[in-house]
């Protein structure tokens, strides 16, 4: 009864190699990236179809920070000698794609239409603030500085856009 339990695997240093670790980075920012295009096409849109001027506004500042995510993104690819590759991108533009559909039933109930648009996107920042963290963390490993600091700057911007829909919807709900 008093033995010791086995050492996890997980406490052992990861190493990948940083050319395995660099295939990881740019798959998984490929995702990133293609969910951020998606999503710059599609607000605008939803920015027209808000009630409340809040959420219009909060929207029009997203789009303008996705958009300068999506250069800090670019400037990346540029770092790492890299072009944004073709593969699977589905899991975040399909939460993205499933989030637009979910705000278009509510036609008609103008509430709850401004309601689920402040709730899917606060869901898309989530999954994006957690993106960039993890991203974050592989950066550090891939030994790039710059590369590191772009991809704070977007996870600090993600972040405010979050609060800031945290902010209308409490808005929101008190009028």
């Amino acid at each position: 009864m008093s033995e010791k339990p086995e050492k996890s695997r997980s406490w052992k240093k990861i190493n990948l190699g940083s050319e395995r670790l660099k295939v990881f980075f740019i798959k998984h920012l490929d995702r990133i990236y293609g969910a951020k295009l998606h999503l710059v096409s599609r607000l605008p849109g939803l920015a027209g179809e808000a009630g409340f001027a809040d959420l219009r506004n909060a929207i029009a500042e997203t789009v303008a920070d996705v958009e300068k995510q999506i250069a800090r993104m670019e400037l990346m690819y540029s770092l790492l000698d890299a072009e944004v590759s073709g593969g699977s991108i589905h899991g975040l533009t399909g939460l993205i794609q499933d989030a637009f559909e979910a705000i278009n039933e509510q036609i008609g109930e103008p509430e709850l239409r401004d309601l689920s648009i402040i709730f899917y996107l606060q869901n898309i920042e989530s999954v994006e603030m957690a993106s960039f963290q993890v991203l974050q963390m592989a950066a550090v490993k891939l030994k790039n500085k710059h590369i590191s600091q772009l991809l704070k700057e977007n996870y600090e911007e993600a972040k405010a856009d979050r609060i800031l829909l945290l902010l209308v919807s409490s808005k929101y709900m008190t009028n």
